[in-house]
């Protein structure tokens, strides 16, 4: 059986995979839950389903390949922003099958690469939470704030154009001020991001719990008196299960800004 991935290469499937191996926390969850036992292996950040008791080869940035090999697995789930070239190269050299998921821009290309993974790789028919999902996200409200979405501190790194994050935030009528920036994930320096809360650019501050674990005393110091909310990493940047859920833990976790002291 050989199908196309995301990016347009060949997954050489020797019938349905019945071991996997991923490398992309979201993925782990969306395959769990559509086909109990399928995963046997995972990253370290793999969290969800929380119940998942399956080997694990480390980080997705640096997996432990000869761990992943030695898995023996029929597929390889990965995401081209997550995972490296090189990682899936030598995976392939091996002869094992990989899937290389795109990093999807909206909530709607999320769910359609995800939906061709599991019933064309998978085989089988469209999940019921996927169905869910897509009716949970399918309207846009109007812009009512405008936030800095950081991901990262030391340096700070924020949400930029064409992230599936900035996309679920925009349908919750939150517009993300670096939407227009060059770069996915720009770069700016503290007391820029501080400017644009000055010039009344942005008005509230949205803080994920990962990849960087933002906390009550752990981001909003970098800018007093500022509007924020500390929020899910999970729902704002997970595609899968998570997502049926999302929208309504955002709109609750949006509707409590706090001002730093």
């Amino acid at each position: 059986m050989h199908l196309i991935d995301d990016l347009g290469e060949e997954v050489p499937l020797r019938g349905t995979p019945e071991r996997v191996v991923s490398l992309v926390p979201c993925l782990t969850e969306a395959v769990e839950v559509s086909l109990d036992g399928a995963i046997v292996g995972a990253t370290d950040y793999c969290t969800h389903p929380v119940e998942l008791d399956v080997t694990r080869v480390g980080g997705s940035k640096y997996p432990k390949v000869d761990e992943v090999l030695a898995l023996r697995p029929d597929l390889v789930l990965a995401n081209s922003e997550e995972n490296r070239k090189e990682d899936v190269e030598r995976m392939r050299a091996d002869g094992i099958p990989v899937w290389v998921m795109a990093a999807p821009a909206t909530v709607p290309d999320a769910l359609g690469s995800l939906r061709r993974l599991l019933t064309q790789a998978f085989d089988l028919d469209e999940p019921r939470w996927l169905v869910e999902a897509e009716h949970a996200w399918s309207d846009t409200l109007p812009e009512r704030t405008r936030a800095v979405v950081p991901v990262w501190r030391k340096p700070w790194v924020v949400i930029g154009r064409d992230t599936f994050g900035g996309d679920v935030l925009h349908r919750l009528g939150v517009a993300n001020i670096y939407a227009d920036h060059a770069e996915r994930y720009p770069r700016p320096k503290r007391d820029e991001i501080a400017a644009r809360f000055g010039r009344s650019e942005a008005d509230l501050l949205v803080l994920p719990d990962e990849p960087w674990e933002f906390t009550e005393n752990d981001g909003p110091d970098a800018f007093p008196g500022v509007p924020y909310v500390l929020v899910s990493g999970r729902y704002l940047t997970w595609y899968g299960p998570s997502l049926v859920d999302a929208r309504r833990e955002l709109t609750a976790a949006l509707s409590e800004p706090r001002v730093a002291p």
